[in-house]
C-alpha cells in the first residue's frame, strides 16, 4: 500500500512542477489546435501524431493506447473521461512512449553485406577495471561491455606465473591477472544478451606453442558450435553479420612460425612457377625446331608442370610447419597483419584475401593525413582497428569520429573510462536498434571509374539543415540531492546542443542560463547545416552555471542524426558514465529542412 501511495505522491509532485513551470507557447498553441474545450480525444491525438510528429502510419488504436496508458493519472483530474487534459498531454510528450529514436524499429539496416561494410562496437583492453597501469583485470568490465552491446572484446594473453596456464593482463604493468578461461566463459554467458549479432574476440598473443594448444582446447570446448571456423585458410571476403548470428569469431595475428612457413611456401610456389614457365618456353622452342612432332610431347610437358607444382617443400618450411599449432591456427577466422615498411605499405590491398590491420591513434592520424583515400579504399574490403595510444594510462580516449570518417570499422575505446569520446561512441551505436553493427554510409564503400573515393576533407554542399528546438527539461529534482548544485538555491541550468561529424559540420551552441529553476523552460531554436548528415551525431549536455567555478554537470546524450524522429520528442539524459537517469529528460523538437 505504501508503494502505491509513494507513486501517487511522486506523480503529484511531477504534475505540480509541470503546472508551475510556464510551458512553452508553442506547446500550448498545439494543444489548443488539436483539442476541443480543453480535451484532446484519441481522434485529435492521432491527427497530432500524423501532422506534427510525422508518424504517417499512426492509427486511431495507437492514439487510444496512449490515452489508456495515462489512466493512472485519472485520480489527479489530468485525464478526462474522453481524452487528455493539457497536463496529461504534456506528460505524454515527456513520456517513454515518445522517444527521439524509434523504439519499435529494431534492427533495420541491411545486415547481409560483408563485415567490412559496418562500424562495429569495439572495446580496448576490455578486461581492465580502471587505469592501464595498476587496475584489476576482471571479467566484470567484459560483462558490462557485452550488456551494453559491445561486439568486439580484446584479451591480452600471457603465461601465468607457473607457465602452465594462460592469464589475461596488461603486459609490462602492475595490473593483477584474471584467468583466460574465466573471461571466455563470461563471454559465452553474456555474448548475446544485448544483441544476437556476432561477437569478435581479438587475442593479443604473448604465449608459447604449448599454451596455444591449450587455448585452442579451451576455446573449442567452451564455444563448440558457436565458434565460427572458416573452411578455407584465408577468407577472400568477410561473411555478413546476418550469416554469423550468435557466433563467436576469433581474430589475432597467426603465430610467427606459421607466417614464416606461409612465406616460404609462397616463395617456393613462385619459384616453381617461374621454373615451369622457363621449361615451357624452352620446350616450345625445341618443339618448333622438330618436324612432324606429335602432341604426346605437349601432354608430357603439362604433366611435368603439374607435378612440379606439388613438389615437397624444403626442409626449412617443414620445420616451421612443425612448430605451428594447427588447432590454434584453425581458430583464427579473421587474420590480423603487421606489415613492415611505411604507411603506404600498411594499407596495401591483397585481392586474394581480407585481413585486419591495427593502428594506434597516432599512426592512424598520420595515415589519414598522408594517405586518406588509401585508408578508405583499404576499409572497403578489410577491417581496420584503431586503438588508444600508450600514453593514455588513465584510460582516457581519442575522438572516434576521426576513425569513422575514414571507414575504420573497429574504433576501439576504453569502455571503463568516461567523457565526451565515449558519449559519442554510445550515440553512434544507439543506431540500428542498438545491435552493435551500424551500416557504413554508401559513399564510404563506393569508388568511381577512376578509383576515386570519398574525401572527408573536401568542401561539400549542404545536404540538409537540422532545426532543433530546446523547449524545457525536468527530473533533476528527483534524481539529484537538493543541495547538489547549490547549497542554498535551485540550479541555474543551461543546455549545450551541437553536432559531432565531419569538421565543417562540427559545432556546439548553448542556451541562456535560467536562474533558480528545477524545471527550466528555455524555448530556444538552433539550426545546423549538414554536409554529411550520415556521419553526424547530435550532442546534448545540460550544466548548472557557476560564474566562479567549473559548471556542474547535469546530464548528456548523443543521438545519430540520420535516425532522429521528427516532431516533439522526450530526450532522456545520461550521467558521466553513460548510465541513464531515472527521471531527467528534455523536451525537444527536431525538423529537417
Amino acid at each position: 500500500m505504501w508503494k502505491q501511495t509513494y507513486r501517487v505522491c511522486l506523480c503529484f509532485r511531477r504534475r505540480f512542477n509541470l503546472r508551475m513551470a510556464e510551458a512553452p507557447d508553442e506547446i500550448k498553441r498545439l494543444f489548443l489546435q488539436y483539442s476541443e474545450n480543453g480535451i484532446m480525444t484519441a481522434h485529435h491525438l492521432r491527427r497530432f501524431m500524423v501532422e506534427v510528429q510525422k508518424e504517417e502510419g499512426a492509427t486511431r488504436e495507437d492514439a487510444q493506447a496512449i490515452v489508456d496508458s495515462l489512466r493512472e493519472l485519472r485520480h489527479l483530474n489530468v485525464l478526462l473521461r474522453k481524452g487528455l487534459s493539457f497536463e496529461a498531454f504534456l506528460r505524454y510528450l515527456f513520456g517513454d512512449v515518445n522517444p527521439p529514436l524509434s523504439s519499435n524499429q529494431g534492427v533495420h539496416h541491411d545486415m547481409d553485406a560483408p563485415l567490412s561494410h559496418y562500424f562495429i562496437y569495439t572495446g580496448h583492453n576490455s578486461y581492465l577495471t580502471g587505469n592501464q597501469i595498476s587496475s584489476d583485470s576482471s571479467d566484470v568490465p567484459i560483462i558490462k561491455a557485452l550488456q551494453r552491446g559491445v561486439r568486439v572484446i580484446e584479451l591480452d594473453m600471457w603465461p601465468n606465473s607457473s607457465k602452465d596456464d594462460i592469464d589475461v593482463l596488461h603486459g609490462g604493468t602492475l595490473t593483477p591477472p584474471v584467468q583466460l578461461i574465466k573471461c571466455l566463459r563470461s563471454i559465452k554467458e553474456h555474448a548475446f544478451v544485448a544483441s544476437e549479432y556476432p561477437v569478435i574476440i581479438t587475442f593479443e598473443d604473448h604465449i608459447t606453442p604449448d599454451l596455444r594448444a591449450k587455448v585452442a582446447e579451451m576455446v573449442t570446448q567452451i564455444y563448440g558450435d558457436m565458434l565460427f571456423c572458416p573452411e578455407v585458410e584465408c577468407l577472400k571476403e568477410f561473411p555478413s553479420p546476418e550469416s554469423l548470428k550468435k557466433r563467436i569469431i576469433v581474430s589475432t595475428k597467426p603465430p610467427k612460425k606459421y607466417i614464416e612457413a606461409q612465406e616460404i611456401r609462397v616463395k617456393e610456389i613462385e619459384k616453381q612457377k617461374r621454373k615451369a614457365e622457363t621449361d615451357e618456353e624452352a620446350s616450345g622452342k625445341e618443339s618448333s625446331q622438330l618436324e612432324g612432332g606429335d602432341s604426346a610431347a605437349g601432354d608430357s610437358s603439362e604433366s611435368d608442370e603439374e607435378d612440379n607444382n606439388h613438389e615437397e617443400l624444403p626442409e626449412e618450411s617443414e620445420k616451421a610447419q612443425r612448430d605451428v599449432v594447427p588447432e590454434y591456427v584453425r581458430l583464427i577466422a579473421i587474420h590480423a597483419v603487421k606489415r613492415k615498411g611505411g604507411l603506404k605499405n600498411y594499407l596495401r590491398i591483397n585481392p586474394d584475401k581480407v585481413t585486419r590491420l591495427s593502428l594506434n591513434e597516432q599512426k592512424f592520424e598520420k595515415a589519414v593525413a598522408r594517405h586518406g583515400k588509401d585508408t578508405i579504399r583499404f576499409t572497403q574490403r578489410n577491417l581496420l582497428r584503431v586503438f588508444p595510444k600508450a600514453t593514455r594510462i588513465d584510460s582516457s580516449n581519442y575522438n572516434p569520429m576521426l576513425g569513422w570518417r575514414y571507414g575504420a570499422q573497429m574504433v576501439a575505446l576504453n569502455m571503463q573510462g568516461h567523457g565526451k569520446s565515449l558519449w559519442l561512441m554510445h550515440g553512434m551505436f544507439r543506431a540500428n536498434g542498438g545491435c552493435g553493427y551500424v551500416k557504413k554510409p554508401e559513399f564510404l564503400m563506393k569508388s568511381d571509374p577512376d578509383n576515386e573515393v570519398f574525401d572527408p576533407k573536401a568542401k561539400l554542399p549542404v545536404k540538409t539543415t537540422l532545426k532543433v528546438n530546446v523547449y524545457m527539461g525536468e527530473g533533476w529534482y528527483y534524481d539529484f540531492p537538493h543541495t547538489h548544485f547549490d547549497a542554498y538555491s535551485p540550479p541555474d541550468f543551461y543546455a549545450r546542443v551541437g553536432i559531432a561529424g565531419v569538421p565543417v559540420d562540427t559545432v556546439m551552441k548553448r542556451t541562456r542560463a535560467l536562474e533558480d529553476n528545477w524545471t527550466p523552460v528555455w524555448n530556444e531554436e538552433f539550426e545546423f547545416p549538414l554536409t554529411v548528415p550520415e556521419l553526424a551525431l547530435l550532442r546534448i549536455e545540460v550544466n548548472d552555471y557557476d560564474f566562479s567555478e567549473k559548471p556542474d554537470f547535469g546530464g548528456q546524450t548523443c543521438l545519430p542524426v540520420w535516425e532522429l524522429r521528427r516532431g516533439i520528442r522526450s530526450v532522456p539524459l545520461y550521467d558521466h558514465e553513460g548510465e541513464k537517469f531515472r527521471s531527467v529528460r528534455l523536451l525537444m523538437r527536431f525538423e529537417f529542412v
